[in-house]
């Protein structure tokens, strides 16, 4: 089991970074690979909520972790400190081993002196089938989708 880091500034306040977070219609947008469509199922935004996401390829002859074009991954959240923290623990819903295992997402907001709010996401217990390289790729790619939902 991995772990990836990354770091983001965004140039909105932490509040309305910290709602995007915990927002599903804005899940669906920023927390999806590009080529690739979001379906949010469930999601609960409290200590303890459950959450159930499914991305799918939006061309063919990518292969999917749970079938044939999609991934799905279903968690909870463990730890929600308003405006400053989000703890979650997830997992593939997935028949390949490599791909199997509880990971845990920990994002902390911080002030930024521009008025902005820098990110930080902490990704604990990647399965050896995620390559960690990919992952902090995937992440950039999604906080910048964040960012440009945000920002003014």
């Amino acid at each position: 089991m991995s772990t990836t880091e990354i770091t983001f500034h965004i140039r909105a306040p932490r509040a309305a970074v910290y709602r995007a977070l915990l927002d599903a219609d804005a899940v669906a947008r920023w927390r999806v690979p590009p080529g690739m469509t979001s379906r949010v199922h469930s999601f609960e935004p409290r200590e303890g909520g459950a959450f159930r996401v499914s991305l799918t390829y939006d061309a063919e002859g990518q292969a999917g972790k749970t079938s044939a074009h999609t991934d799905t991954y279903h968690g909870r959240f463990v730890e929600l400190v308003p405006g400053r923290k989000i703890v979650e623990s997830l997992e593939f819903e997935t028949t390949d081993p490599s791909l199997q295992g509880t990971m845990t997402i920990t994002t902390t907001l911080t002030d930024a002196g521009d008025g902005g709010t820098d990110l930080r996401a902490t990704h604990a217990d990647l399965p050896p089938g995620v390559a960690p390289a990919d992952n902090a790729t995937g992440w950039r790619e999604s906080m910048a989708r964040l960012a440009a939902l945000v920002e003014p």
